[in-house]
């Protein structure tokens, strides 16, 4: 399976796929894109995921967590509350615009409140893992998220990054805090045209991921999590190499150098059909599963977002 037969076998997949493979992989006519992403609202995993959402504007119960977490018992990850998916609502494509998203949106704006403040959710929350993926969310569906922001500029640590686990500024960030808040940071400024003060942060924080080539400890140059060379979706809150060369891709197109070895490192595991394979799940409640068969199985998520790096990387 090569060049067409593997678009051919993506474009069987949800129009949450369908339409980003039109944008980014085949330069389909604009039109004929923002066609196939209409359907996410009233098709797939889009519409099934909206029809999820309560009468109270949330998803399962809860902002962070769902409503049936067990708050006494050690935290564990989940992902069936109403803020991932928002989170996965923008990774399908979902139109802002539509009257499906406008709907949902003011459920969420008028009555999902943070667990750990008790704000408004687009008021935010302290951790900068958290505060990032809502900021991109605010962004994307055109909400005033701009006290978001400010916390997350607020939290940058000395060395660039930022960590959801430790408030001490002068302690090491990490990679997932950092690509969290990097992407609230870029989305915000393209929404809103940024600041000097977000621009200059945001840089910093680029250079946090850069001067580790993305998945590398900066002291010893040793891979500093095997997670981070594992091809993962949907990303949640965790970052991987091709969370990061996306994050790239769109922030600094002009290719810098000190992301080769990671771009190498994706395209090393490219299947022999040309296909590329989901190798992380990250594991807790959903409300439902996506048509991948499982770990080590080829995903249509995963090599929509390698191919594109690649098509990016390649064409400098």
């Amino acid at each position: 399976m090569r060049g067409m037969d593997v678009i051919e076998y993506l474009m069987q997949g949800d129009p949450a796929i369908r339409w980003q493979v039109m944008r980014d992989l085949t330069d389909a006519p604009a039109d004929a894109a923002a066609a196939e992403r209409a359907r996410v609202a009233t098709e797939g995993w889009g519409a099934r995921l909206l029809a999820e959402q309560g009468a109270d504007g949330l998803w399962d119960g809860g902002t962070y967590r769902p409503g049936w977490a067990d708050e006494e018992r050690p935290f564990f990850d989940a992902w069936s509350s109403t803020h991932f998916s928002l989170q996965s609502l923008v990774e399908y494509g979902l139109d802002p615009d539509s009257p499906e998203a406008r709907r949902a949106l003011s459920l969420v704006r008028e009555n999902a409140r943070w667990e750990y403040n008790g704000e408004l959710y687009f008021q935010g929350e302290i951790e900068p893992c958290i505060n990032g993926i809502a900021l991109v969310v605010g962004a994307y569906f055109g909400e005033d998220a701009a006290p978001i922001a400010a916390t997350v500029l607020g939290t940058q640590h000395h060395d660039g990054g930022w960590n959801c686990w430790e408030e001490n500024p002068a302690t090491p960030g990490s990679f997932h805090s950092t690509i969290n808040a990097l992407e609230g940071l870029w989305a915000w400024e393209q929404r809103t045209g940024g600041s000097d003060e977000l621009r200059a942060a945001r840089r910093r924080g680029e250079e946090y991921l850069l001067e580790r080539q993305l998945f590398r400890r900066k002291s010893t140059g040793e891979v500093a999590d095997l997670r981070l060379t594992m091809l993962s979706a949907p990303v949640r809150w965790y970052c991987d190499v091709l969370r990061a060369l996306e994050y790239f891709r769109q922030a600094r197109p002009e290719r810098d150098p000190r992301c080769a070895e990671a771009v190498e490192l994706v395209r090393a595991k490219r299947l022999p059909n040309g296909l590329f394979p989901l190798e992380n799940t990250h594991q807790g409640p959903t409300l439902f599963g996506l048509e991948d068969e499982g770990e080590g199985f080829p995903s249509r998520w995963v090599t929509l977002r390698a191919l594109r790096v690649l098509r990016w990387w390649d064409a400098g």
